[in-house]
């Protein structure tokens, strides 16, 4: 009997993404995705002057940002204080933005520090920030291990861009 499929076409560019070492100029996305000057193609929402805001291009769900540091460090206590004040002040302004894009009923925010925490990158530390709707998990996690999210990633960088330029605005 054939199974059921969910079609998810745009998943190609991750597998067969290059994510090794040889990735960018110093093999950290987090310092040579700054370090260009095309922060749409970089999914960067927002610059500071020691951390930026960027959309998760793996998104867990709708609105998934991260702020990271420009400095590559793996632990917290690595930054100087300058540089997490502005990481959490990025983290409100990223959680008051989102707030008024997208009016999730809740958030979740944390790091991942080190890869047994669950840290993807584990070598540049980075903060997420995930919107959460009641009932927004289904049987598709538990199932078939997938994520189904309605909003494409062109559509989210250009909605929470507009949000930050809107709020800076306002």
């Amino acid at each position: 009997m054939p199974r059921d499929r969910l079609w998810a076409p745009w998943r190609i560019q991750y597998i067969e993404a290059d994510r090794g070492p040889q990735e960018g100029a110093s093999g950290c996305i987090f310092c040579d995705k700054p370090a260009e000057d095309d922060d749409e193609k970089n999914l960067i929402v927002y610059r500071g002057e020691h951390a930026y805001v960027i959309l998760n291009g793996y998104p867990y769900n709708n609105g998934h940002v991260m702020v990271v540091p420009y400095r590559h460090v793996a632990e917290f206590h690595a930054l100087d204080k300058v540089t997490r004040d502005e990481v959490g002040d990025l983290t409100a302004l990223a959680l008051e933005v989102l707030g008024a894009a997208y009016d999730p009923g809740g958030f979740n925010v944390g790091i991942n520090q080190g890869a047994a925490a669950g840290a993807g990158i584990a070598a540049h530390l980075h903060q997420h920030i995930v919107p959460r709707w009641a009932g927004d998990t289904n049987f598709m996690p538990v199932v078939a291990d997938t994520r189904v999210l309605p909003e494409g990633l062109a559509h989210s960088y250009a909605k929470i861009r507009d949000a930050f330029v809107a709020h800076r605005a306002g």
